[in-house]
């Protein structure tokens, strides 16, 4: 049996794939879990199981993410933030145009933003809380084909860890930000990128299930760390490449080779029913 969770969480993106299972986590752990999403139906909808507690939430508004930590306040501390709402978009840097590179970083990283700044407001007042943000490896190295992407999730997590620096140095010992980092994941966002060449980087390792990274952000919620990857062995390997970047940039034929193969045997284990 479970202790109670710290306060109550908020989950961003919960109506569906990794964010759906993150709140099922947490609930199962003892926290009252509030899901948000730019879906109010949806968000209703996979919160039913959960408790029943949810609220649209698009974290591109910053008064609005305001809102949600002061609703979540208001049936206890806020224990936890999760920062999980996210858009993916691949292909080479250049073949992207400005309204689609504002909406990546709008959503990615100042939405996260957003969250990570509504939330600390509620959070510093308390002396206590902590901010959970889901980055990617993406957010470690730059993955080929995911420029774009993977520009938004490095803001992110030097975004995530310069708070947390500015929060040690302002006092506030027991207030933090985590980073979770996962390798691709089975979810929506990848289902119809079988045959995307762009997005081959997110298929070089073993594609996780949205329940084993929803699992390691429930034990990473109640053991705060900076970052943590998953699996371990693939942040060690990306941080090596990320400090040799000639080698990384050299390898990138190869990681696009390594991926495309990846996605092959994913599309031929994958039933079409079960893209849905």
């Amino acid at each position: 049996m479970t202790s109670p969770g710290p306060g109550v969480a908020v989950v961003t993106g919960a109506a569906g794939g990794l964010g759906r299972a993150v709140a099922a986590a947490l609930h199962a752990d003892g926290w009252p879990v509030l899901l948000t999403d730019l879906d109010p139906d949806a968000a209703a909808a996979a919160a039913a199981p959960l408790g029943g507690w949810s609220a649209a939430l698009d974290v591109r508004d910053e008064a609005a993410c305001a809102e949600i930590a002061a609703t979540a306040a208001s049936r206890g501390d806020l224990g936890l933030w999760v920062n999980n709402a996210g858009i993916l978009v691949t292909g080479h840097s250049w073949e992207h145009d400005g309204p689609t590179r504002r909406r990546v970083f709008d959503v990615n990283t100042h939405g996260a933003i957003n969250g990570t700044l509504a939330a600390l407001a509620v959070m510093r007042g308390q002396g206590h809380g902590h901010v959970l943000n889901i980055v990617s490896l993406a957010g470690l190295i730059a993955a080929p084909g995911e420029t774009v992407y993977a520009a938004s999730k490095h803001a992110l997590l030097a975004f995530s860890l310069g708070t947390l620096s500015d929060l040690r140095m302002a006092g506030y010992g027991r207030v933090h930000v985590s980073c979770l980092c996962p390798d691709g994941i089975w979810t929506p966002m990848l289902h119809d990128r079988l045959d995307d060449p762009g997005a081959a980087a997110s298929f070089t390792g073993s594609m996780l299930t949205p329940q084993r990274v929803a699992a390691r952000a429930a034990r990473l919620a109640r053991r705060p760390r900076p970052v943590v990857s998953l699996p371990r062995w693939r942040g060690a390997q990306v941080r090596l490449l990320d400090t040799l970047p000639r080698l990384a940039v050299g390898l990138a034929p190869l990681v696009q080779a390594v991926g495309r193969a990846g996605q092959r045997r994913q599309s031929r284990r994958t039933a079409p029913t079960d893209r849905n």
